[in-house]
Formats: structure tokens, C-alpha cells, sequence
């Protein structure tokens, strides 16, 4: 039960980051919309989507599915403050999961650091607490660079699409999360974490 309470602080406190990263980025292209609805905060609450935050990630820990989706409450964004409405989203987009990267990049550096030579299994709740961190900022970010609407992966090649095929992505947006649903059911994101994590692990992990 303390390893789930663990990973689910971990993981509210990896999605608000994401979530600030992207209305960070946003204010610094001209939208005050996220600075003006108070999410520019690292205060937890306003943040929290009691689905997305709270709900799923919960049912999904205590059950020990295979199947892991979670989300903070999207941070508003209005792009018609935007020069160039399509490159400076995808700049915000990006901005979310480089985020997350970073948070493991660091606490890979500070695991390394404190743990140089000895096994994981016998590291210390400091070294369980930085694994966790790396290993679920790193899902969070591959899990959101997915091409799929409304996923920030979504918003990150639109600039190199067809205008056509974007609009046809602005249309699927309103459904995406039940294809996000879908395919998670169907294993697909299973498929993508098994070829992109242990990778990306090895080099973060000692």
C-alpha cells in the first residue's frame, strides 16, 4: 500500500509539472489564459481532474492492470494569441513531455549519484522514491507524444501535416479519449512502452 501511495504522489506531482510546462510556454508565445485562470501554480488543487487525476489512476494502481492512463485537468490554452497559432502549439505540446523527461533525466543524475555500485534491489526508500519518478515521467512522456488527439503528440506533428490531415485530427479530437481508451484496451500502448521504455531505461537507471 506505501508503494501505490508512493507512486501515485509521483505521479499528480509529474502531471502538474507537464501541465504548468505547457501554460508556461504558452504565456511566453502571448496567452495569459493559464496565468489568468491561476495554473500557473504548483498548488496541486487547481490542477487535479477527479477522473483523470484521482479515479483512474487509483483504480489502475490497486488492480495492477497493465493498462495505466491518467491526466491533470488540461491547462486552458487559447492559440488565437499565437503569431503562428500552429508552430506555437506545438512548442506548448512539446513542452509537457520534455518536461517529464527532464524530471527523469534529473533524478536519474541524483540516483547515479547517491547509488553509484549498488544493487537497486538494495537501495533505500530516497533510491525507490527517484526510480519511480524516473520510470513514470518517463511513461508519461512517450504515452503523450503518441500521435493521437487530444495527446500532445498530436499537436507536436501538425506542422508537418497536410492541412487536410490536420483538420481531420481537429475533428477526431472531440473523440479522442476513447480512442485513447480503445487502443489501450487493445494493447497498443503496451506495444509502444515495451519498444520505447527498456531502452530508454537502461540509460537512466543504474
Amino acid at each position: 500500500m506505501i508503494s501505490l501511495v508512493f507512486q501515485f504522489v509521483i505521479l499528480i506531482i509529474s502531471v502538474i509539472f507537464h501541465e504548468i510546462a505547457h501554460g508556461y510556454v504558452a504565456a511566453r508565445f502571448g496567452d495569459p489564459t493559464a496565468r489568468m485562470a491561476g495554473r500557473l501554480t504548483l498548488n496541486p488543487i487547481p490542477h487535479i481532474d477527479p477522473i483523470g487525476s484521482v479515479l483512474l489512476p487509483a483504480v489502475f494502481l490497486l488492480t495492477g492492470s497493465s493498462v495505466f492512463i491518467g491526466w491533470a485537468k488540461p491547462v486552458p490554452v487559447n492559440s488565437r494569441y499565437f503569431k503562428r497559432p500552429v508552430v506555437d502549439m506545438m512548442w506548448v505540446a512539446l513542452a509537457g513531455p520534455l518536461t517529464n523527461l527532464t524530471i527523469a533525466f534529473v533524478a536519474s543524475l541524483i540516483l547515479k549519484a547517491l547509488y553509484a555500485g549498488i544493487p537497486l534491489g538494495a537501495v533505500s526508500v530516497v533510491g525507490i522514491g527517484l526510480i519511480l519518478t524516473i520510470q513514470l515521467n518517463i511513461v508519461l512522456a512517450v504515452f503523450n507524444l503518441c500521435p493521437i488527439p487530444p495527446l500532445d503528440g498530436s499537436r507536436i506533428i501538425a506542422p508537418f501535416l497536410p492541412e487536410a490531415w490536420r483538420h481531420a485530427m481537429d475533428k477526431m479530437e472531440p473523440y479522442g479519449i476513447l480512442i485513447v481508451f480503445g487502443l489501450a484496451y487493445l494493447g497498443l500502448f503496451n506495444l509502444v512502452f515495451s519498444f520505447f521504455l527498456p531502452p530508454i531505461l537502461s540509460l537512466l537507471l543504474p
